[in-house]
């Protein structure tokens, strides 16, 4: 694999840490500013939202500028976004750092996924965008852990200055290992737009939005079922955690050779498996090395589906992915919201802390359910592994001095 992966790689480990650690980091921030934990975690949504925002409006605006240069100040913007959060005189002003590191987030994966499918002959395409997907598996082992333990010691304003530091050091990678080159004569907003319009893309952009949301209805209250029902301390809050982020690096590892051998069965059979996970999770939690077992593989299949979804949608918007692939992450916020969302309702009505699976697993059947329309109404048309690495004309591979 190219080195320019691992710069990439490393962007996206800071990115995954920043954008994780405000969960365990919200009682120390609370107490710090003032507020209480709840009014803290609209600081979770800030980053969200900002995802979300950024993801469509970034890509847009640098839609004609050289793919490399789009990196750089795509990171560089995280960088301010995350010393502006540590240097925050204030709630307010610590939400609008938090909003800004949030929005280069989604055009950063969607510009570095096009950017690493090219990078690389046909046919490993998918490998090289999960290998950039694992450093946001990584940040949830290792990244995630140790900045919530710096900040609960040196306080959390630690935390974001480290991750700044990891922003430069992420810039210095990417000035150096990716490879320049001008824009592509394709490159254009209206382009951009007329393949995010296509069908196949909407429907692969809703595919995420319900397929991950049943990930995300149970991960946001991890902790508390870790304590609450499968019978472990607060001390092992965070074992639990890295437990989830080892089942993600398994599935990012497994998903890239199995997407690029058949797409639309790697989808399908991530998105049943999951589906299944998450009807036998209520049942499992209780005994505890089944929960374990449980945790991982939630993490696992879970994260298994996103590879698949990438690809999809770049190669279905064909020659102008790029905003197509950065909507995505807009759409995998959603699902974070929206799965956060319904998972909370559930407990609210007093269903019990492991309901929020049950309602995952039927956000994810929704999703496989959508999938396979998608799938349906795509019969007989080329197949999906030849358009990512070319302009649109070509199926060859691209050298080096072709991708950015």
């Amino acid at each position: 694999m190219p080195l320019a992966l691992l710069a990439l790689a490393i962007s996206a480990f800071g990115i995954g840490t920043a954008e994780f650690v405000m969960m365990g980091l919200l009682p120390d921030v609370a107490d710090d500013l003032g507020t209480s934990v709840p009014t803290a975690g609209y600081l979770v949504s800030a980053y969200a939202i900002g995802v979300v925002l950024g993801a469509p409006l970034l890509t847009a605006v640098g839609s004609r500028a050289p793919r490399k240069r789009m990196l750089l100040l795509l990171m560089a913007l995280f960088t301010a976004g995350n010393l502006a959060s540590a240097l925050a005189p204030g709630f307010g002003w610590l939400l609008a750092g938090r909003f800004l590191a949030g929005l280069p987030h989604g055009a950063f994966f969607g510009v570095g996924a096009v950017v690493a499918a090219r990078l690389v002959a046909e046919g490993r395409q998918a490998r090289a965008v999960a290998t950039m997907f694992l450093g946001l598996t990584v940040a949830n082992i290792v990244g995630v852990p140790a900045a919530t333990l710096l900040g609960q010691h040196l306080g959390w304003r630690a935390t974001f200055l480290v991750v700044a530091a990891i922003g430069l050091c992420s810039m210095a990678a990417l000035a150096r290992l990716v490879p320049r080159a001008p824009a592509d004569a394709h490159q254009g907003l209206g382009r951009e737009l007329r393949a995010l319009g296509n069908r196949q893309v909407l429907l692969g952009l809703l595919t995420a939005v319900f397929g991950f949301a049943g990930v995300f209805a149970v991960y946001s209250y991890l902790s508390a079922m870790t304590t609450e029902v499968m019978g472990f301390g607060e001390s092992s809050v965070t074992p639990v955690l890295a437990l989830f982020g080892i089942g993600m690096t398994l599935g990012a590892l497994a998903a890239g050779p199995l997407t690029d051998r058949a797409l639309r069965p790697t989808l399908y059979g991530s998105l049943s498996a999951l589906a299944v996970v998450l009807v036998v999770f209520p049942f499992a939690v209780h005994v505890k090395w089944a929960a374990l077992v449980m945790v991982v593989l939630l993490g696992g299949i879970g994260f298994m589906t996103t590879t698949p979804l990438q690809m999809l949608v770049m190669n279905k918007a064909k020659d102008a992915p790029t905003l197509a692939s950065a909507s995505n992450h807009s759409a995998f916020n959603l699902a974070n919201a929206g799965g956060a969302w319904l998972g909370g309702a559930a407990i609210a009505a007093g269903w019990g802390w492991t309901s929020p699976a049950l309602v995952g697993a039927g956000l994810t059947v929704a999703g496989l359910a959508v999938a396979a329309t998608a799938g349906v109404l795509d019969r007989g048309r080329p197949g999906e592994s030849r358009v990512v690495a070319g302009t649109g004309a070509s199926t060859t591979p691209k050298s080096h001095a072709d991708v950015c």
